[in-house]
């Protein structure tokens, strides 16, 4: 959803994907026509070197992403990692680098 808002305000995307195998490991069928939509839109999309999505991938894309960017808006719910590569690993790297950091989440707000 975020993505697709900054697309409608005429923000740019540019998408990090871990690992080659990440569109077929880890984007449901339901969400496949909205997946390539936003890959489509995006200004740049770069693939890093992992064969295989895990947590070391997941990682690098985001440790990849913190090195481009002035902020981060984080959609957490402020619980730790549930693994290495997690929202909180995340947040917490982005603050190590002294990055500003937004954390969204909506009150009453659970994860399923």
């Amino acid at each position: 959803m975020f993505a697709r808002v900054v697309l409608d305000l005429g923000g740019q995307v540019e998408v990090v994907l871990p690992a080659a195998d990440y569109r077929v490991r880890k984007v449901k069928p339901d969400n496949a026509v909205a997946f390539e939509e936003l890959i489509g839109r995006a200004s740049t999309v770069r693939t890093l070197p992992f064969e295989h999505s895990d947590r070391d991938a997941y990682m690098a894309a985001s440790e990849a992403v913190l090195g481009t960017v002035d902020r981060m808006v984080a959609v957490w719910d402020g619980q730790p990692s549930d693994g290495h590569g997690g929202t909180g690993d995340v947040v917490a790297a982005a603050r190590e680098r002294g990055l500003p950091v937004t954390v969204v989440w909506p009150t009453g707000a659970a994860r399923t």
